[in-house]
């Protein structure tokens, strides 16, 4: 049946909603797709329903042709699997829970590997039940404590979460690189240009992962990419490690006076002045920066961690924490206290160094402090250095890394900087900013073994099935699309996703004009195409006008003045082409054109599996976003 826009429950806005800070929060609401509820909380309206009926066709399209299977999981969960995997208190405050009449606790799903494990482990037992793929569409719940731009960032989203099971690592290989395809099917058909790029597991553990990025300005998350094709999240770039460098003519350390230079800048100023180097001038980058970190672990335990890093360059917090080195879980990290320094004296703040000798140093594997000393893989055996002394106003000069000092272990967690090299040598690293759309992941046993999800193989014995992860937000790639397709001031939906096929706007007042569009909208259904049709007898043209491109359905037929002649006018947003057909032609045109872009996704999913680019609808984003 064709939505009417005399009935449809839709009305549209002239003014943005307050807060929106990007295009697709903006224009989904004024165009009455969406509207708020609560802080980061969305409801959904008949046409913001129906592209999203049409996004999550396509996601179970590509699942289906991987052969994994649909399942649908309660939002409500009790905590007790949450809590058996480590996860009730890893989650922390970033989860919704309550508690029952019964004093039972319940969580509000983020994520639903522990019911999917168990439910595998309820039916299943006997190697010959795998490989096994399921997976669900459903409204997940996450308390973000700032949630912005609309649907970029929610606390109610809905995502498609698929899980596969296999008896060895082989299995999940295989398992992940079909899904893996399928991402790259379902992101091309959806018309969405996306990345896949190197990322870290982060709390859901594991051996390997990808993210998919819509690169975007208005994303948060910043990736790093290179002119030959390398591609990765900013906390998973592994440095370029240099070879170790002979020390044997080394000078010995020395500790010099350099009072008031807590700084490296004025610390680099005092090199200068009172101990100039006979090559060159001392840099920042011939300093050793030592910086104390807290961590606190899932468990609540908090350590003090000093990680050493090149004095020109900065700690990334979100890099160190993402790591894994700091420990198990999600960890937080964040810039050690004045009551953490004073608890170890032996750290002086602006002069913290690691000592003259391993066999005296206050920091490393010899050190007294008891405190981690973590180093970037930069500073390797033989490289010479400037750092603190341990003591006010002095500085330890031509410390050399092997010879005087040892760390307990190296960390990624300097901020990645514009013009490091691709650790594929691929060529220098620029920075982008995207929206992550989807990421899997290869779970290994984790969650197998924290649940005792075992299976018998072809000898009887019990064998611990191995696990992959696989999410892609549903409501965030709605978003995304609107982002990639408008221009500043409407939506126009690639034609396959549009909430209908055809807009047909009656513009004028005649009972012709009425009946040609009622007569038009039954042909087209019955040739299979869905349409929009705006019958409002006491609205102005120029008003129907102004709705069809806030809606944005991109093929837009108008039945007005022409119609004496026997003809109606044919308007594709996408390509801003505009044709006068007779009345008679004009069915078959839009007939074809809906089903040619229809079949253009499916083409551009082959090509995008195969790595060649394929022909795109034309995009039409507002030039400063497209631009990125």
């Amino acid at each position: 049946m064709a939505l009417r826009m005399s009935s449809l429950f839709v009305r549209t806005q002239k003014e943005d909603p307050v807060g929106a800070e990007v295009a697709s929060h903006r224009l989904l609401h004024r165009a009455g797709y969406i509207r708020r509820s609560a802080p980061g909380i969305y409801t959904w309206l008949p046409l913001g329903l129906k592209v999203l009926a049409k996004i999550e066709a396509i996601v179970r399209d590509e699942m289906a042709r991987v052969g994994s299977q649909e399942v649908h999981f309660p939002s409500l969960l009790p905590a007790d699997p949450y809590k058996a995997s480590g996860r009730w208190e890893a989650y922390g405050s970033d989860i919704f829970t309550l508690t029952d009449r019964k004093d039972n606790d319940y969580l509000l799903a983020p994520t639903h590997e522990e019911v999917f494990t168990l439910l595998v482990k309820d039916l299943y037992s006997s190697y010959k039940d795998l490989p096994l793929s399921i997976y669900q569409i459903q409204t997940k719940y996450r308390d973000e404590a700032r949630p912005r731009a609309g649907l970029l960032r929610g606390r109610e989203f809905i995502m498609k979460d698929a899980y596969s099971f296999d008896i060895d690592d082989a299995g999940l290989d295989a398992s992940y690189e079909a899904m893996r395809v399928a991402y790259l099917r379902a992101f091309a058909r959806l018309g969405l240009p996306c990345l896949p790029i190197k990322a870290t597991p982060g709390a859901m553990g594991g051996s390997g992962t990808e993210e998919f990025i819509y690169p975007s300005e208005v994303g948060e998350d910043t990736f790093v990419r290179s002119p030959g094709g390398y591609a990765a999240n900013v906390e998973a770039v592994t440095s370029v490690v240099p070879e170790a460098i002979d020390y044997t003519d080394a000078p010995a350390a020395h500790i010099e006076d350099t009072p008031d230079t807590p700084t490296i800048e004025t610390l680099v100023a005092a090199a200068n002045a009172d101990h100039p180097r006979e090559d060159r001038d001392w840099t920042a980058a011939d300093t050793l920066k030592n910086v104390v970190c807290a961590v606190t672990h899932p468990d609540g335990t908090r350590e003090i961690v000093v990680i050493g890093l090149p004095g020109d360059r900065e700690v990334d917090l979100d890099r160190a924490a993402g790591t894994g080195t700091l420990g198990i879980g999600e960890v937080e990290i964040e810039a050690a206290t004045e009551a953490d320094l004073k608890a170890h004296p032996e750290l002086v703040k602006g002069y913290i160094g690691p000592g003259m000798s391993p066999e005296t140093q206050v920091l490393g594997l010899e050190g007294t402090s008891g405190l981690r000393f973590l180093l970037d893989p930069r500073i390797v055996d033989g490289t010479r250095w400037i750092t603190g002394a341990n003591e006010p106003g002095k500085h330890v000069f031509d410390l050399v890394a092997g010879r005087d000092f040892v760390a307990d272990g190296t960390i990624e967690a300097a901020r990645v900087m514009v013009g490091d090299p691709a650790p594929d040598g691929s060529g220098p690293l620029e920075l982008a900013r995207g929206v992550e759309i989807g990421q899997i992941f290869k779970l290994g046993r984790r969650y197998a073994e924290a649940l005792d999800l075992k299976v018998l193989d072809q000898n009887g014995k019990a064998t611990t099935v191995t696990m992959g992860s696989y999410g892609l937000g549903v409501t965030r790639v709605m978003a995304c699309i609107a982002e990639e397709y408008h221009d500043g001031d409407s939506l126009i939906w690639p034609q396959h996703l549009a909430p209908a096929d055809v807009h047909i706007i009656a513009a004028g007042k005649g009972a012709d004009i009425a009946e040609a569009a009622e007569a038009l909208t039954a042909d087209l259904e019955a040739a299979g195409v869905s349409v929009l049709l705006d019958d409002r007898v006491k609205v102005s043209p120029g008003f129907k006008f102004a709705d069809a491109e806030l809606i944005g359905i991109p093929t837009v037929i108008v039945i007005g003045r022409g119609l004496a002649d026997g003809k109606v006018e044919l308007r594709n947003r996408l390509s801003g082409q505009k044709q006068e057909l007779p009345l008679a032609e004009v069915i078959a045109t839009t007939v074809d054109g809906v089903r040619a872009a229809y079949a253009a996704a499916e083409a551009a999913a082959d090509a995008a599996v195969a790595g060649a680019p394929a022909e795109a609808e034309p995009t039409v984003a507002d030039p400063a976003i497209a631009s990125v």
